[in-house]
Order: C-alpha cells, then sequence, then structure tokens
C-alpha cells in the first residue's frame, strides 16, 4: 500500500465552545484598524471582531459567529465598517454600522474577497479578489496574486477598478489616488528578510489618468502603505531596518525615507491611520498606537467573552482516514485518523480505538500472525517504534479485543519510523533519522544497518520506500544514486545487511515504489522512462513495469492465454496428486516461507512494460495468479480502478472511484481490494469490479487544543531536523519556539494557527516555506463560469458582454436551444459566438 501520510491542518472547524472567561492580556490581536477620528480601534481576535477604545480598555465583540471575519476598515465618517467573512464557504465582503448590529454581505463570488478600504464618498468600498480579468489582456489572473474591484455599499453590480495585482489598496484623502502594494508571484505573506524577485514594492495609480508610479526603492518588502493628512506624504511597512517597521515617504520625493519605529526580532503588521495623524499596529500578537513625532504605545486590552474558547468535541470516525492496511485474515484494517489507530471490521464496520495520545501515530501494518500492529509514534519530541499486540488467546481480532498491550521495540534518540514486520515475524525493519534502512531483531533485540544514509535524499517523512521478500532474505528499495539522487532506481539488496545493493532497473529515468509479486518471483514497479513528458524533461506521466526473478517465471508469463491454460491444468493435476501427501495448509505455510531464487543471468533482460497506456498512476498491484494489473490512475479528472489482463492486453476500467488522493491494497484471497479514496475506505470485488464503502462506526473525543500543541512542536522539530542548511541560516530558532508558542492559548481555529505557523517559519527566509489552511464547506457557493467575458468600463443597467468564449456553455447554437437549452435574448440578440457589446 502506498502510504499517504500528509499531516494535513485542512479538517475540520471548531465552533462548538459554551462558557466565558475573561483575559486580561490577550494575544494574537491581528488586523487593527483605527477610526477615522482616532477614538476606536477594530482588530481580530480569535476569528471574531472586537472593537475597542483606543485608550484601551473592555473590547466589545461586534461579530460573535461560528464563522471567521477579519480584515476590519471603516468608512471616511467612521459610521460604517467593511470586513472579510467565511460565511458562505469563501470570504465574502461584508458591511455593518460601526455601532453593532446585523451584516450585509456585498459580494458574493466563490473566491476570496477581502476589503481594503471605502472611498471617501462611503458609496462603495473597494477589495482584492481573482474572479476575472479584461478581455484585453492576455493574463488572467491566477493563485494569489489578486486584482482590485469595487462594490456599492448598498450592494449592486461589482465593477472592476485595476487589472493588476494591488494589494491593501487605499484611497487618497481628496479621492483622486490609490495606493497600494504589488504583488509578483508565489511567496508565503508572512516570509521575511528576503531581498527575491518577488518582493513587494509601493506603488500609486491616477484615477484621473490611469498612470501608475512605482515609489519604493527597497530591494526587500515593502507594503501596506497608508496616506498622511495630505495626498503627498505616506506610511508604509518596510524590512529595509532588518525587521518590518514604520517608515514614511512622500510622493514627491519617494528616493528617501524616514524610519519611524524601531522594533526588532518580529515584524509589525497591519498599519491604518487615524485623521490627526495617529497610527495604528500590530506588533508580534499585540496592539500599538502612535503618533507620528512621538513613541509607540501599547494598547492595554481585557476581553469578556463567551464560547471562543477550545473545548472537547466527539466526533465521527468514519473518513478523513491518511492512511491504512489490510489484516492478513482480510476480516480487518487498520487505519490512522487524525494521527490515531483504528481497527475497523471490514463487514461489519466494527470499531476499536488502538490509541489515544496527543501526539501522531502513523506507518502502521499488522504483524504476519495478525496478532500485533506495528507503528512510529512521535512520543517526547522523538519518534519510537511501538507494538501494540492482542493479549487473550480466545480474542482473533482487534476490532472487538478487550485487553491490548502496548510495548516500544526501539526507542532511542535517534528518529526512528516507517516499521514493516518482515514475513517470518521474527524482526521489524525501519529507517533511522529518515534515510537510513535498519533493522531490529525481536528476539536479541540487536540492530543492523542494511542501507546506509547516503543513498537517499528525504523531501519528508516516509518518502523512502523498502519492501520484504516474502522469505524474510531480501529488501527491494527505492535509492538514489549518489551522483543523481533525484532520479531513483530499485535497487535489491540482502536483509543480512552484508550484502551488496544491485541495481535491478538501470535506466537513468524515475523508477520508484518496488513491490514483491507472484510470491517472489518477479516484482512490479512504476517508471517514467517511456511516459510521456513535460518541457523541462521531467516525465509527468509512467506505465508500471515487470521484472521477473527466474527464468521459469518469465517463460510462464510470454505463455498465450491458450498456453497457459494448458498449462495451469497440468499443474493442478500434479497437485492433486501430492495433496494426499501433504496438508494443504501445511503445504500453503511451507510455500510462503521457501527461499527465493535469482537467475542472475541475463536479469535484466527480463523486464516487460505491464500497462498499455502511460499514465498517472498513483498506485498498482498485482493477482495472485500474476494474470491481471490492478492500477488506479486518472485520464480525465481523478483517479479511477482499472485492470489489465496481462495474457491479453485487454485493458478497462473496473471501478469508478472518481478521487483525487488514492491507495490500495490485495486481500490475502485475493477476492477483493480495500482501497483509500480521499480518506474514505472501499471494497471493491476484484472480478465484477464492485464498490462498497466501509462504514466504520468509530468517535473519538478531539482535544484540539493538546492536537494545536502537537502541531507547531512537530512542525518545529521538523524545521530543526529537516532543514537544508545546518544552521538554519543563522537564526535562533529555540528563541522563536519561546516567542510563538504561547500564542497558541490564544487561538481557537485553523485560519489564525496557520497564520501564527507561517509567522514563525517566515523567520527561516525561505522560499515555498509556511502553512497554510482551505475551508472546505460542504455546501460552499460555488459561482457559475458561463464561459462570457465583460466590459468593466460600462456603467449602464445590467452587464456588458464583450466575448462569449469558443466552446463554452454560452457558445450554443439554434439546435442547441431547440434542445431544450432556454437563452434570454440580450438586446434583441440570441447569445451565441457572434455576441458583441450585447447588454444583459
Amino acid at each position: 500500500m502506498m502510504k499517504f501520510l500528509s499531516f494535513l491542518l485542512t479538517t475540520l472547524l471548531f465552533t462548538q465552545f459554551n462558557f466565558s472567561q475573561e483575559e486580561s492580556n490577550p494575544l494574537w490581536l491581528r488586523y487593527p484598524s483605527i477610526s477615522p477620528d482616532g477614538s476606536t480601534i477594530l482588530f481580530n481576535y480569535k476569528g471574531d471582531i472586537y472593537k475597542v477604545s483606543a485608550s484601551g480598555g473592555q473590547a466589545i465583540p461586534l461579530t460573535l459567529s461560528e464563522n471567521y471575519e477579519y480584515s476590519p476598515v471603516w468608512s471616511s465618517d467612521g459610521s460604517q465598517i467593511a470586513f472579510a467573512s467565511d460565511r458562505y464557504g469563501n470570504f465574502d465582503v461584508f458591511v455593518m454600522p460601526a455601532s453593532g448590529g446585523e451584516a450585509k454581505r456585498l459580494t458574493f463570488h466563490s473566491s476570496n474577497e477581502v476589503p481594503s478600504d471605502f472611498h471617501p464618498s462611503g458609496e462603495h468600498v473597494i477589495f482584492s479578489a481573482i474572479r476575472q480579468d479584461l478581455h484585453t489582456n492576455a493574463q488572467f489572473p491566477t493563485g494569489v496574486m489578486a486584482e482590485l474591484y469595487s462594490v456599492p455599499t448598498n450592494g449592486g453590480k461589482v465593477n472592476q477598478i485595476l487589472t493588476t495585482p494591488a494589494h491593501d489598496a487605499v484611497y487618497s484623502p481628496d479621492g483622486f489616488k490609490l495606493i497600494f502594494h504589488d504583488r509578483k508571484g508565489y511567496e508565503n505573506d508572512w516570509r521575511k528578510h528576503h531581498t527575491s524577485s518577488v518582493t513587494r514594492d509601493i506603488w500609486t495609480y491616477d484615477l484621473a489618468d490611469g498612470e501608475y508610479r512605482q515609489l519604493s526603492n527597497f530591494k526587500g518588502e515593502n507594503r501596506n502603505p497608508v496616506f498622511a493628512e495630505n495626498s503627498n506624504e505616506f506610511y508604509y511597512l518596510s524590512e529595509e531596518s532588518g525587521s518590518f517597521n514604520v517608515h514614511k515617504s512622500s510622493i514627491n520625493n519617494p528616493q528617501t525615507n524616514t524610519q519611524i519605529t524601531s522594533f526588532e526580532n518580529h515584524p509589525v503588521r497591519f498599519l491604518s491611520k487615524s485623521n490627526n495623524g495617529e497610527l495604528c499596529f500590530s506588533y508580534h500578537g499585540e496592539l500599538y498606537k502612535m503618533m507620528p513625532n512621538g513613541q509607540p504605545q501599547k494598547v492595554n486590552i481585557q476581553i469578556n467573552f463567551d464560547g471562543r474558547q477550545i473545548l472537547d468535541k466527539t466526533v465521527s470516525v468514519n473518513n478523513g482516514f491518511t492512511e491504512l492496511s489490510i489484516a492478513p485474515n482480510g476480516k480487518e484494517f487498520v487505519y490512522v485518523f487524525r494521527g490515531e489507530i483504528f481497527v475497523s471490521s471490514i463487514e461489519h464496520g466494527t470499531t476499536k480505538r488502538i490509541t489515544d495520545t496527543p501526539y501522531q501515530e502513523r506507518s502502521v501494518s499488522f504483524s504476519p500472525d495478525g496478532r500485533s500492529l506495528v507503528y512510529a509514534a512521535e512520543v517526547d519530541n522523538s519518534w519510537n517504534v511501538y507494538k501494540t499486540s492482542l493479549t487473550r488467546d480466545d480474542e482473533k481480532y482487534f476490532f472487538n479485543s478487550t485487553v491490548l498491550k502496548e510495548e516500544p521495540i526501539i526507542a532511542t534518540a535517534a528518529e526512528e519510523f516507517q516499521p514493516s514486520f518482515s514475513p517470518d515475524g521474527k524482526e521489524v525493519a525501519y529507517l533511522e533519522n529518515r534515510t537510513t534502512l535498519k533493522v531490529i531483531n525481536l528476539g536479541s533485540k540487536e540492530t543492523r544497518t542494511i542501507l546506509p544514509a547516503e543513498y537517499n535524499y528525504s523531501y519528508a517523512d516516509g518518502d523512502m520506500w523498502y519492501q520484504w521478500s516474502p522469505d524474510s532474505k531480501w529488501f527491494l528499495v527505492q535509492y538514489g544514486p549518489k551522483v543523481r539522487v533525484f532520479w531513483p532506481e530499485v535497487g535489491l539488496i540482502e536483509a543480512s545487511g552484508k550484502g551488496t545493493l544491485r541495481n535491478l532497473t538501470q535506466s537513468g529515468y524515475s523508477d520508484f515504489s518496488p513491490k514483491w509479486a507472484m510470491n517472489g518471483e518477479m516484482m512490479i514497479w512504476a517508471s517514467d522512462r517511456e511516459g510521456n513528458r513535460s518541457e523541462n524533461g521531467f516525465g509527468s506521466e509512467g506505465d508500471v513495469y515487470g521484472l521477473f526473478f527466474t527464468k521459469d517465471a518469465f517463460q510462464k508469463y510470454n505463455l498465450s492465454k491458450e498456453e497457459y491454460e494448458l498449462w495451469k491444468e497440468k499443474n493442478e493435476e500434479k497437485n492433486e496428486d501430492k495433496a494426499e501427501e501433504k496438508d494443504s495448509k501445511k503445504k500453503k505455510d511451507e510455500d510462503k516461507t521457501k527461499p527465493l531464487k535469482i537467475d542472475w543471468e541475463n536479469l535484466s533482460d527480463r523486464k516487460v512494460k505491464l500497462t498499455v497506456h502511460t499514465s498517472q498512476a498513483s498506485d498498482y498491484v498485482l493477482s495472485k495468479d500474476g494474470d491481471k494489473l490492478f492500477y488506479l490512475t486518472r485520464f480525465e479528472g481523478k483517479d479511477n480502478l482499472w485492470v489489465t489482463e496481462l495474457r491479453t492486453k485487454e485493458t478497462k476500467m473496473l471501478a469508478k472511484i472518481e478521487a483525487g488522493n488514492t491507495g490500495m491494497e490485495l486481500s490475502p484471497e485475493g477476492d477483493f481490494l480495500l482501497v483509500l479514496a480521499d480518506g474514505k475506505a472501499l471494497k471493491v470485488d476484484t472480478n465484477e469490479g464492485k464498490v462498497s464503502p466501509i462504514n466504520t462506526k468509530g468517535e473519538m473525543v478531539l482535544q484540539k487544543d493538546e492536537e494545536y500543541t502537537y502541531i507547531f512542536d512537530h512542525a518545529w522539530r521538523q524545521v530543526r531536523e529537516k532543514f537544508y542548511v545546518e544552521d538554519l541560516q543563522g537564526v535562533d530558532w529555540e528563541f522563536y519556539k519561546t516567542e510563538y508558542k504561547p500564542f497558541l492559548n490564544h487561538v481557537n481555529n485553523n485560519y489564525d494557527f496557520a497564520e501564527m505557523l507561517s509567522e514563525m517559519l517566515g523567520e527561516l527566509n525561505a522560499s515555498h516555506t509556511g502553512s497554510g489552511y482551505r475551508h472546505r464547506p460542504e455546501n460552499g457557493d460555488e459561482t457559475a463560469s458561463l464561459g462570457i467575458l465583460y466590459d468593466h468600463t460600462y456603467s449602464g443597467e445590467g452587464l456588458k458582454v464583450v466575448e462569449v468564449l469558443k466552446m463554452g456553455p454560452l457558445d450554443l447554437t439554434d439546435s442547441n436551444v431547440k434542445a431544450g437549452i432556454i437563452i434570454e435574448k440580450i438586446d434583441g440578440q440570441q447569445v451565441s459566438n457572434d455576441v458583441d457589446h450585447a447588454t444583459l
């Protein structure tokens, strides 16, 4: 089974709280915004928006919902506020009275929309979003590069203001200019100290003449500008001093700037300004205000709140599995849910929770006799290997067991995980420090090295692949030759630890995830050597291959279907003659431990491609007789289960799975496949392809505060152990752990937790480093894509269509209409290819 050990921060919203508490020193206060008159500050805390007097004191919640609200901004007269909320699945713009009351939804698109300012007239709100570009633009908005839009405060048609990424945009006091920072590419929002090509710069845009002007010249980060009392001077945040601080410059003389604050170790964030020039911002989870010629003053805040802390919560255990493995008896399977181990009956779903810890367990599988489980656990900040076993002789299954015994197999100061029992049950293989393959003898407790660390490079925990041979004497390994570690080969090495690593594939391309098949007579693996390739030379698709270790197995494979049936019939007659001499079960057990035979001569000539078409296969397994290849792959959209009859090459879809993340194992008798599909367990009949969901009947008490603490420690340790430079680029990593960990007591949702982790990880100044959370509600809004482009300059009634995209939903002909598709006429014209400047 391919293990999917992704440790996600994207699973649930946590909303069940029910008692009150007072916090005299709340932390992780973010997104502050000071009112135009300077009397009041809005801010985000625990997913809600609060307001507090600028002099400090008791904060009052303006929103108290099960959703996440942030980024509040004031209208110029201070009577209204706008903010972003994910109440409908994505972030939309809402407005409400500054004094409190019902919020009104202004935007209805399924992209995320975040407000940044009101127009000085108060008539509309501007916001960033990824919607649709002008029809004249070759590059459409993508990913994080949001563009600028406006929507009337009373609701109505959305208009596009700028087609370039313009983030944190605000109006000048006279309303004639916009000032903003740009976005040049993909990089985590909270990365610090870099001078890469994607650092942000400050720009103005003249609304009258359409002129852009770059104002910042520092090669690092410049962001979050706000105008001073006039429309010439402006404040902004810059890392020019080494850490984000407030700077002041002017449009007339942007080459010079004055540093206003001198904070160290942590960034100043979320700059805003009142009409009298008072600045407000967040620093290290607390709020500050200052006059331009004064000193920063911390705003002391107390919060009385009800129901915003984390309580334990009972959750169902029926999906969201990250890995699974079938038992030797074929009647139960083990899996991991939120870092905990469970076992369920395949037929009835009866479920037993095996572990109950605040830390993570993973890489779980059964012992050969089915009476033990082996797995890795990150106990006391160290990965170790453990075993949990049935203790009563009369109990045969984990799912209805009563007494279990857990004991360590190996627990040292080194990192040990990804364990696997040898088929004879006498030893356990594991990885030491992510890259060294080792074995421990369960009787003597002696360990030995099979494959040293120099043959592997670990991108993520669990990404090194190995598998015991059926006779427990060999290992198939995926390894990286020293000269090209990023293009792995498949190797064979003796389990004694004394042999030489043999390269079985020798392709020079990527060969990965080898598996034993036909009781050790062959192996199968995946390779991109003949797959469709992308322009940069890396294989984007591949095939499944087979290599036969014996000449007899290879010759048998090459038999035609007719020849194979005759051979099989003759072989069955021989077995019948021997049936009286040996008990069939005993013979079956003996066959399992029969020493592996390898015909080394011309071994490389016994390679064959098993798949008939290249694809993006995620997992594959050979039937027990070796005549069928089952594989999970995608040709359009998501993964489905396919099968190839190897003797006839007949290939078809066996079962429609339609999942994005998949893996599978073959049952011991070969009659069904246990499939993991997007976190759900499925049983698929190997003959008919019938798909049966496995409805597990488990539940667990989710202690979310302990889970957050564990993930924080885990992430911090991952960086310390695996960062690409040993000294972490000079960062005092222990210091930042102690600085950020106290915020855990002030975080109750995944948005804040991911942002807090990203702020800490951002200190490393490493590209593609951070944390994220994608909220996936079951019934979130989804905007239809009609395949039409609008004229955003049109100000009349309705919407003005300038182009209908060919082959799009509205690229219709009369025959389509006659078939029952009703399209309203637009200014007397039917919507079709020739629509030109029609008004909806």
